[in-house]
């Protein structure tokens, strides 16, 4: 990121994007000239409308499953709109520093950030001022349609953290040290590019909590415990109705993939679906791609560019791992009636299900306190 990034007097702009790196002093400046205190932003009657917004923004990150709302219905055209905006981004935040909840702090920068994305890929008038707060340069061309150029040094950094062929650079036009980031995936090229300033900002925003969290004391989180407890709780009912099954153990893998497994392991010939289903579902349960490459490792006829070609070809399409009834019919269940009682049940028909049942029985067992990686 630039060390000095462009003065933005656009007070809107600035209180439409406060994770901005110019919003720390435009808040300070908000705080300031209203004459705001932290107590406050706590419990004045007035700045009930902030918290309201402050609780929508928290909520929204927290169950962001299926994107956030990146609209707002403030009034940014108002001094009331443009510090309700400014003042519940910091509300928030300190709710989610005082919190001291790595779950809930993860959550709300990932819902910040896609909330940042939405707004800056349609944002034609500021994308440029944008930009150069994010990037370390930012050049254009029209043609018909405007292309944007990022530097290589920016997109070589950003770049692993997304998925997805586009962003390999053997896959860009480069030229002159520059990338070009074309049109993709039904979005322009505002929005390929915004979408890498979502890392600038995910990243941006867990530097900033983590300063404020060291620096804050027990005293002054206290403050918000109401507000803190408010949201973690709606956290857990979140987090025990999704059990993720990227926190899945080796205790909560299915007789199918652990079958899978096992068998390549001892220099099996896995079939085709098999495999497929192998790499699919371990996509599915959050491992690296590097670490599904390794279960191929004792194939017959294992060879290390094939399986990496073929494993990265699975995590950048779409693929859903096969239900039971496919496995069965393609010779890849080695349950029989009988073997495992989870198995057994009507409502069991996808391996995914089995993991999500393993996991709630132990949430269960330990009374909703475990959590598991």
């Amino acid at each position: 990121m630039p060390l000095q990034p462009p003065d933005i007097e656009d007070r809107i702009v600035l209180s439409r994007y406060p994770m901005l790196p110019q919003g720390s002093q435009h808040i300070r400046n908000v705080l300031n000239e209203n004459g705001v205190t932290v107590a406050d932003l706590i419990e004045a009657p007035w700045l009930e409308e902030v918290r309201t917004r402050g609780r929508l923004r928290l909520l929204e990150s927290v169950m962001h499953k299926d994107g956030v709302d990146d609209s707002t219905t403030v009034d940014l055209s108002s001094d009331a709109g443009k510090m309700t905006e400014t003042l519940s981004f910091l509300h928030a935040m300190l709710v989610v520093c005082a919190s001291f909840d790595e779950r809930l702090l993860s959550r709300w920068i990932e819902g910040e950030a896609s909330r940042a994305d939405g707004l800056f890929g349609r944002d034609s008038s500021n994308f440029t001022i944008i930009c150069s707060s994010f990037l370390s340069d930012i050049k254009s061309e029209n043609g018909g349609e405007e292309i944007y150029w990022v530097p290589i040094a920016d997109f070589i950094e950003l770049c692993p953290k997304i998925s997805g062929s586009y962003w390999r650079l053997a896959n860009r036009p480069v030229e002159g040290g520059w990338v070009r980031m074309d049109p993709a995936s039904g979005e322009n090229s505002r929005e390929r590019t915004s979408r890498l300033l979502k890392e600038r900002v995910r990243s941006y925003l867990d530097a900033t909590c983590r300063e404020r969290m060291e620096k804050m004391t027990e005293e002054f989180a206290a403050q918000f415990s109401e507000a803190v407890e408010r949201i973690t709780g709606v956290l857990a009912l979140r987090v025990k109705e999704e059990m993720p099954v990227s926190a899945a153990v080796r205790e909560d893998w299915p007789p199918c993939f652990e079958s899978a497994i096992s068998e390549l392991n001892q220099g099996v010939n896995v079939n085709h679906v098999g495999r497929v289903f192998l790499a699919s579902f371990s996509k599915a349960i959050g491992h690296t791609q590097e670490q599904t490459c390794g279960f191929f490792s004792g194939a017959p006829d294992y060879n290390p560019d094939t399986t990496s070609y073929q494993v990265s070809h699975i995590y950048e399409g779409d693929y859903t791992p096969n239900g039971c009834a496919s496995l069965k019919t393609n010779a890849r269940c080695p349950v029989q009636v009988g073997d495992d009682r989870l198995c057994d049940q009507e409502w069991l028909t996808h391996p995914l299900k089995y993991i999500r049942a393993k996991q709630r029985r132990r949430y269960s067992e330990n009374g909703g306190t475990e959590t598991t990686g």
